[in-house]
């Protein structure tokens, strides 16, 4: 970097002067040399000829502006331009880069909240499951505790679990759903440890849902199919569980208690498979 040269440089003779000088140095540039010049001497010439020019264009650039003047080696431009580019290239390589970190901290964000979200759908569904079954048994305790007048008075009357079973069939097949409730309740009260209490939990959730007492009636289901029972009223029992929880408003706990039952009766009859699309639709059960 060579120093600042600051002048108005109006005078005449300053100018005229270094008008001569240049003169002088171009003459002396022309002048045929008896030998040849060796490298250093042309490198001497060149970097002469090269101030000249330079003073030439200070003198008329003063004379012109009346204007201070800097006088900059020709090399240094180029390098500060190199340099320049140089450094916006590292600029724009920087932002690309900055650019890219910060999509990468957008997906991960975007992955931590799908995550936070599945647990938290999981912990819901569990939640409910858990009330449901509360609720279920809070109201078998409810409805244990507190008989209606018709099942005191069947209550008083010893009777055979056979006899008892038969007559809540048939009721049922005559249509007295409230008496046959009555007769299957007793049954599942005092003889709910016998092998026929889980189908007498069925046809009592059967008179419960006649009665549009969807709520007793999913409990009654949930009984009947408690450890998924290998018997012909099975799968017909889960189709009714699904049905009573769409009632109440709980299709999702619908929809899982009929993906169970391709997968634990496979050979459920086809009414029953008819049926639980049906009620896999009202639900609107995925897949």
């Amino acid at each position: 970097m060579k120093p600042t040269l600051s002048a108005s440089l109006k005078a005449a003779p300053f100018v005229a002067v270094l008008i001569a000088v240049s003169v002088h140095f171009a003459a002396v540039a022309q002048t045929p040399m008896p030998d040849p010049l060796d490298d250093r001497s042309v490198k001497r010439l060149e970097k002469m000829e090269k101030v000249v020019r330079e003073l030439r264009a200070i003198v008329f650039q003063g004379r012109d502006s009346g204007k201070p003047v800097t006088v900059q080696d020709a090399e240094t431009g180029a390098m500060l331009a190199t340099l320049t580019d140089r450094v916006g290239d590292l600029e724009q390589t920087l932002t690309r880069s900055n650019a890219g970190n910060e999509e990468l901290g957008m997906e991960l964000d975007r992955t931590k909240q799908a995550l936070a979200t599945s647990e938290a759908n999981n912990k819901a569904l569990g939640d409910r499951l858990a009330a449901l079954e509360g609720r279920i048994a809070s109201l078998e305790a409810t409805a244990a505790a507190s008989p209606t007048e018709e099942q005191a008075a069947v209550a008083e009357t010893p009777v055979d679990p056979d006899e008892l079973f038969a007559l809540g069939r048939k009721q049922m097949a005559d249509g007295d759903y409230s008496a046959a409730e009555v007769s299957f309740d007793r049954y599942v009260g005092e003889f709910g440890d016998t092998p026929k209490a889980p189908e007498a939990r069925y046809w009592l959730g059967k008179t419960l849902s006649a009665r549009g007492d969807n709520s007793r009636a999913a409990g009654a289901y949930l009984g009947a199919v408690r450890g998924w029972p290998k018997t012909s009223w099975a799968p017909d029992a889960v189709v009714e569980l699904a049905r009573s929880l769409v009632a109440q408003k709980l299709p999702a706990d619908a929809c899982q208690a009929l993906g169970e039952l391709p997968r634990r009766y496979p050979n459920a009859a086809a009414g029953v498979t008819t049926r639980a699309q049906a009620v896999r639709a009202q639900a609107k059960c995925a897949g």
